[in-house]
């Protein structure tokens, strides 16, 4: 495992992290077993892996995680957030200061921890001026309940201002190769900032990994058919060109497709970390050897035309 600095937090990050949402199960994911979430935690730590992010809304992630981290909590960076609040098929924004205070207390005992290494805004309220949430992160951070203050899917304009507070530490936002003109203008402000910058949705709920040679029959309530856009009609055709990009440089390589798609992500200027979900060992210890990987400029530039 490679690792770097997250901004200037003092953190240093491996260059792969867990992405937690799938061990929720439900709606979402579909069922898995708790020993399976245990394995790939173990997994993970054994690779080197030392960043695992998680949310409230994510299920019953932070519950699981909580019980497969206990007697390894000192090993991880431990990332989760607040903001959204599930009510039944979908999520409420609510960044009020009584509802934060809420989420984190629950994330601390869920976690079974006594501190968040990274607390995240996940999306911004509209209800709740930016201003006033920083404020009672702030409180919270003071009180030692959390380490570092972060921001997840943060427009770009809100993002310059947050920076100014000099509250933020790091940003999480979605990037792939399939999306990753709309960050690219987050991640230069990272940058110039020297704020670290974690991506999601770094294999796009798995396209990436070349696993779906045709369009698939997926639930309404799946992730992948409401929140990746790449998984429908012309959406979904027009990933075959990278599919194919990804496919004939991991046959040249000798390694998997989705090894490559994340090695061309930690390849890009300004990324710390590349999250990746996994639901078993193998898929986790196959994604962590992305970070191994080295490109020539001309392979770089052929995966993204």
């Amino acid at each position: 495992m490679r690792y770097g600095p997250l901004g200037t937090t003092g953190l240093n990050v491996s260059r792969i992290g867990l992405g937690g949402w799938t061990f929720g199960g439900g709606y979402d994911w579909g069922p898995i077993e708790f020993k399976d979430i245990a394995d790939t935690v173990n997994a993970a730590l054994e690779t080197g892996i030392n960043l695992i992010d998680t949310a409230p809304v994510y299920g019953s992630s932070e519950e699981a995680l909580g019980m497969a981290l206990k007697g390894k909590r000192s090993h991880v960076i431990l990332s989760t957030k607040c903001g959204l609040i599930k009510n039944g098929s979908w999520a409420e924004h609510n960044l009020k200061s009584a509802t934060i205070t809420k989420q984190l207390e629950n994330s601390l005992k869920n976690l079974q921890t006594d501190v968040i290494d990274l607390y995240l805004i996940h999306y911004l309220d509209p209800a709740t001026p930016w201003q006033e949430v920083l404020h009672t992160l702030q409180q919270l951070q003071t009180q030692g309940k959390i380490r570092y203050i972060g921001a997840c899917n943060i427009p770009a304009d809100v993002l310059t201002e947050m920076v100014k507070t000099g509250l933020i530490s790091c940003v999480q936002d979605e990037f792939s190769l399939l999306h990753c003109q709309k960050a690219k203008q987050i991640v230069k402000i990272c940058q110039d900032k020297k704020l670290g910058f974690i991506s999601y949705g770094s294999l796009c709920g798995g396209i990436l990994s070349g696993k779906y040679k045709k369009e698939p029959n997926l639930r309404r309530a799946d992730a992948r058919n409401y929140f990746y856009k790449c998984y429908r009609g012309q959406n979904f055709l027009n990933t075959r060109p990278v599919l194919q990009r990804l496919s004939n440089l991991a046959a040249k390589k000798g390694v998997s497709a989705a090894q490559i798609a994340l090695a061309w992500l930690l390849h890009q200027p300004g990324i710390t970390c590349a999250l990746t979900g996994a639901r078993n060992p193998q898929q986790i210890i196959q994604n962590a050897q992305a970070a191994q990987l080295a490109f020539s400029a001309e392979e770089l530039c052929n995966l993204q035309k």
